[in-house]
């Protein structure tokens, strides 16, 4: 597939998931798909596999963080990997604390599949707005 197709792949990719359409995310995705998210000590560290990963890291997202990106993300693909490079802001829910968040998405693209996600993220600022503020001693 050429750049430009890859590219629109993803884009229909952050659509979907932007829109809350599993089915459309789904029909995306190699059923194989690996998505890694670094970092320790919030809610979407870890490594997701497959489909069911898929959908549970993603409703796991909606429960717990608010997320909103200020401008649109800058897609750069050569060969059958698409960078997705942006900023977001946002806010985890359990904690009502914010964080702003420069990423990039590395994704790989096969047979019109995305099948590996890895995300480079601000971990430190995701973990902070994670943690619970400890009560006061007495």
């Amino acid at each position: 597939m050429s750049n430009q197709e890859n590219i629109q792949i993803v884009k229909d990719f952050f659509a979907a998931m932007g829109s809350g359409d599993r089915q459309g995310l789904l029909a995306l995705s190699a059923e194989d798909i690996e998505w890694i998210i670094p970092g320790e000590g919030w809610p979407l560290a870890g490594t997701h596999r497959g489909h069911a990963g898929l959908a549970n890291v993603l409703q796991k997202a909606c429960a717990e963080m608010e997320v909103s990106s200020p401008q649109p993300p800058e897609f750069v693909a050569q060969g059958d990997r698409v960078l997705v490079v942006g900023f977001a802001t946002g806010k985890v829910k359990t904690t009502n604390r914010t964080f702003e968040d420069h990423f990039v998405f590395a994704i790989t693209v096969r047979n019109g599949k995305l099948t590996n996600i890895r995300e480079y993220v601000d971990t430190q600022a995701l973990a902070r707005a994670s943690e619970m503020v400890a009560s006061p001693r007495t």
